[in-house]
């Protein structure tokens, strides 16, 4: 019927079919639907619009999360404790379901990696979901369980943004390689986030947390298919409102920020933890001090006594690390530093939230540039940095502050397959001897000390290609330091 207007012909067609829907039993002479008929529909809370189950922010019920201090390990002297992260983390998760037993309102999904990311903890409150009958080899399956676990990202982020937009409350464990599957939905998500912050009849939801682990750093074994750090540059670039990046250096901060993002609301959290032993840093007080701030200087790790007048606040640069392992490296080129350079006044910064390092216009919890420059210098100062991720993120989010191409980053570089742990930082130019000498090269350019690391470089290829391990140098290393730069802890060698 292509011109009911200019064509009679036409436009009775259109009254005959208009008419077959007999309009005089549905509406009144107004033209307003006969009341019998507006009396069918349904009335508040029933209204599609109007369901909670459609708006889950109105359905929340608070989660009861344990108290991280009570989880947390002693830790005398920084690195005088070695234990694996998430196991420590397991036992908290388990209690959060406990406590929230009666609410049922908290869940795991995870790619079938409970287990293998050291969080069995769990199945001792819990179960696998499983609707069918144990099979041999099956293990901790329950009808009721609330871990779910199925070989797909796509369908654990399906399950828990589901989860989370009817008002309940959840986690997502992951290998960080693995985690950019679900990079567009994850991305819907955030939009979606950010939509609804600005409706006013939206009620807050609870937040999407991931943590990312058997991770980058750590996938020596594994090797190159399971190197990739990339989700972070994609959460980065989302609105930061919504999303937070967090780099725990060791279990106790690994611990207060996980208990952290399960009472946060309305956010995208991605926590990066490894699985494997490591040293542990901070005692509870300075952990909890340090996830509170997300960017602190550690004094300790530090040069002993800036000289005066060297340097922007006192010092010729600032040795910044975000993540465990660029910690354990930046931390062993501050002892080898402090030793061996005892002239280059350096102050060392851990990053552990990471997009503090944005200006607060970006992110609400953006430093301040005064609190920035109290860090990291003015725009005179060079940063020598060790990062979990690709480098090129770095610049990205520091942009906008003085003097930012001062920040040299070492990051992963897409280098490294099935070789071992400190080598893996060794391809990737980001060991602590790598550190240490672009340290020298913006300060001293001492030419000596840099041949020395240099040289330290070429016997770690050769060693690591005859015998198949790191040099016990590296394997024994303590803070601080013994004086060649290691531990001669021949015990431990033998042990492991």
């Amino acid at each position: 019927i292509a011109a009911p207007p200019q064509d009679a012909a036409h436009l009775k067609v259109l009254d005959s079919w208009m008419r077959s829907y007999r309009p005089e039993e549905l509406f009144d002479s107004s033209g307003a639907p006969l009341a019998e008929l507006t009396a069918l529909t349904p009335s508040g809370e029933m209204r599609m619009s109007a369901t909670p189950h459609a708006n889950g922010g109105e359905l929340v019920v608070p989660l009861v999360v344990p108290e991280p201090r009570d989880y947390m390990l002693a830790v005398p002297t920084p690195g005088g404790t070695e234990a694996e992260c998430t196991r420590v983390l397991g036992p908290l998760l388990r209690d959060v379901f406990r406590r929230n037993a009666e609410a049922s309102n908290f869940r795991i999904m995870c790619p079938d990696e409970i287990t293998s990311n050291r969080l069995a903890a769990v199945f001792e409150a819990t179960g696998r979901m499983a609707m069918w009958d144990d099979a041999p080899g099956d293990a901790c399956m329950a009808a009721d369980g609330r871990v779910m676990e199925i070989l797909s990202e796509h369908c654990c982020q399906g399950w828990l943004e589901g989860y989370v937009l009817t008002g309940r409350h959840g986690i997502f464990p992951t290998y960080e390689a693995f985690t950019q599957v679900v990079d567009s939905m994850m991305n819907q998500h955030a939009k979606w986030l950010k939509a609804t912050a600005e409706l006013a009849w939206r009620r807050p939801y609870p937040s999407l947390n991931y943590i990312l682990t058997s991770h980058t750093w750590r996938q020596d074994h594994n090797g190159y298919t399971h190197q990739a750090p990339g989700f972070l540059d994609q959460l980065a670039s989302k609105k930061g409102s919504i999303v937070n990046i967090y780099l725990p250096a060791d279990a106790n901060t690994l611990l207060a920020t996980t208990a952290a993002c399960l009472r946060s609301m309305h956010k995208i959290n991605a926590i990066v933890a490894g699985k494997h032993a490591m040293p542990q840093w901070l005692d509870p007080a300075a952990a909890v001090a340090h996830v509170e701030r997300g960017v602190s200087e550690w004094a300790w790790a530090s040069s002993p006594a800036p000289a005066s007048g060297s340097g922007a606040r006192g010092v010729d640069v600032v040795l910044a690390c975000a993540g465990d392992v660029p910690t354990l490296e930046a931390l062993a080129a501050a002892a080898w530093l402090r030793e061996h350079a005892p002239a280059v006044c350096f102050r060392f910064v851990n990053v552990h939230e990471l997009l503090r390092l944005r200006t607060p216009a970006h992110h609400p919890r953006g430093l301040p540039d005064g609190e920035f420059a109290a860090l990291f210098g003015d725009a005179g100062t060079p940063v020598v940095m060790a990062f979990h991720g690709y480098p090129t993120l770095i610049p990205g989010l520091v942009h906008e502050r003085p003097g930012s191409a001062r920040f040299s980053v070492h990051g992963y570089i897409e280098e490294g397959s099935t070789t071992t742990p400190y080598d893996m930082t060794v391809v990737n130019e980001m060991s602590r001897w790598h550190l240490a000498i672009d340290v020298l090269r913006r300060t001293t350019n001492d030419t000596k000390l840099i041949a020395e690391l240099e040289g330290k470089l070429r016997t770690h290829a050769e060693y690591v290609w005859e015998h198949g391990d790191d040099m016990p140098e590296v394997l024994d290393f303590k803070w601080p330091a013994s004086p060649n730069g290691g531990t001669d802890s021949k015990a431990k060698r033998q042990k492991r």
